[in-house]
């Protein structure tokens, strides 16, 4: 079993790869691969202004606004308004899409997976929910409120707002919230 607890304070921000905006990198899939060799990766995105997405060929989307009022994509011509918080959003990386703010900034949880290597499923969680990652896959849960708990046969580990657990191999325990956490499952092609 491989468990690691990322901290949401040691997130550095880097340039979005069009370079109009920042993104903090929770985690990828394998670890340190860069942005044209990872099966997966999950960061938060501050976005601050309308603009265009970047373009990720092979590469399905799953966006989950986590704080703002929300976005109108419009991805490949098509409107798609994303104005419910915390609901996941999937949409091809690969078309071309421009964001509109619908009222102000907003913070994005970002779900990238290569489509031909990988598949993941995202959901918002609340309350307690067992951590189960697929044989061969991963799972990762991302804190969105202070004092979630992550529960083992070795104690537990407090999660803050953006901090997040990654497991592999074995359930690393119970994550208990005091309010939401993403849940995403990594599971082969």
């Amino acid at each position: 079993m491989t468990v690691r607890i990322l901290r949401a304070a040691g997130l550095t921000p880097t340039p979005w790869r069009n370079g109009g905006g920042l993104t903090r990198e929770i985690a990828t899939g394998p670890e340190g691969a860069g942005a044209d060799a990872f099966d997966w990766r999950v960061s938060l995105a501050d976005v601050t202004a309308d603009g265009p997405f970047s373009a990720f060929p092979g590469v399905d989307r799953i966006l989950t606004v986590v704080e703002g009022a929300g976005m109108d994509l419009v991805v490949g011509g098509e409107h798609h308004i994303v104005d419910e918080p915390l609901w996941p959003h999937g949409f091809p990386g690969d078309l071309p899409t421009e964001g509109s703010l619908l009222g102000g900034p907003v913070v994005n949880l970002n779900v990238m997976y290569r489509r031909a290597r990988t598949r993941a499923e995202t959901a918002v969680v609340c309350g307690t929910v067992r951590l189960l990652p697929p044989e061969g896959g991963a799972v990762l849960a991302v804190s969105l409120d202070d004092g979630a708990e992550l529960e083992s046969g070795s104690g537990g580990v407090r999660l803050d707002r953006y901090d997040a657990v990654l497991a592999a191999g074995e359930s690393p325990g119970v994550l208990r919230t005091m309010g939401q956490a993403v849940l995403i499952t990594f599971s082969g092609g």
